[in-house]
């Protein structure tokens, strides 16, 4: 294997004409620049230089050697440069992962912070499943995973960030008499028909438990994954329904919304995110970004 710095040595021996000059050039003695050119001809096979009176010039093989030290040399200097770029956050790819419910909310504002502080980044933005998300952040290898729960084990090597707590509220239909209240004591909907507003997983847990902790479970007359349709069907008097805060960014003009306590169902959010990749300034600053909208 040809050493990369004894090439770029033999490059400025063969740029500027001589051993000697070559040795001033670079602050080396001139015993020092051609012991080096002898190792490299060990390593080349071929004589690389000849003596031309006080200089030197190149062989066939030095003049080869040569070129390809100056690519090299101009690789090396991309690389450098790509590099620093990469750790100043002016280039480079994010993977994101979120679920659909803080994707107007938190995601999005986010998202245009990012764009407007390191606008060289390119974003690889997709769902993630909300019943199983930590995949996303562990054998995908996702930069960032936004999920919800506050009881994951997360994986080795897997940092999670604690981004907000968001509760859910009583989604109830027109003319509902608990409608008149400010607030709604959870057990005072165990009576009622449900519409089921989450799938089962992580977000439906802080519902089932809460109702458990009121002493009910609840009837679930209808089901829906979707926050929109639940509202639909609660605003056409199936029943009522449980959804947080951040899913009722587009409220159907026919429901009541009302605080629940006592207790108060509350989901977590979170950011996975791998500790390998926590030292990236691009992703420091959409972590910063998403506190700052979930914050908000």
């Amino acid at each position: 294997m040809l050493d990369v710095r004894r090439l770029n040595l033999l490059r400025v021996v063969v740029s500027s004409g001589s051993i000697t000059a070559a040795a001033r050039n670079l602050g080396y003695t001139p015993s020092a620049v051609s012991q080096q050119i002898a190792l490299l001809e060990k390593e080349a096979g071929l004589p690389l230089l000849e003596r031309i009176g006080r200089g030197v010039r190149p062989t066939t093989a030095g003049r080869l050697l040569a070129g390809h030290a100056g690519v090299i040399n101009q690789t090396l200097a991309e690389a450098e440069t790509q590099l620093a770029d990469l750790r100043a956050g002016r280039t480079g790819r994010l993977t994101i992962r979120y679920i659909s419910s803080i994707g107007p909310t938190v995601v999005a504002p986010a998202l245009a912070r990012l764009r407007a502080e390191h606008p060289g980044i390119q974003i690889d933005l997709k769902l993630v499943d909300p019943a199983d998300p930590l995949p996303a952040a562990d054998k995908d290898r996702a930069d960032l995973t936004i999920l919800v729960g506050s009881d994951h084990g997360s994986p080795r090597g897997v940092h999670l960030v604690r981004l907000l707590d968001d509760a859910y509220r009583a989604v109830l239909p027109p003319g509902h008499p608990l409608a008149a209240q400010h607030t709604v004591d959870l057990a005072e909907l165990a009576g009622e028909p449900w519409i089921g507003s989450e799938p089962p997983g992580p977000c439906l847990t802080p519902i089932t438990e809460a109702c458990a902790a009121a002493g009910f479970s609840p009837n679930f007359v209808a089901t829906s994954e979707d926050y929109a349709t639940a509202q639909a069907f609660v605003a056409a008097g199936l029943g009522v329904c449980l959804i947080p805060r951040l899913g009722l960014g587009k409220r159907h003009p026919g429901v009541t919304v009302r605080k629940v306590h006592r207790p108060e169902p509350v989901r977590t959010i979170y950011a996975a995110v791998p500790e390998v990749t926590l030292a990236q300034p691009a992703l420091r600053a959409l972590l910063e970004a998403l506190k700052d909208a979930a914050g908000g």
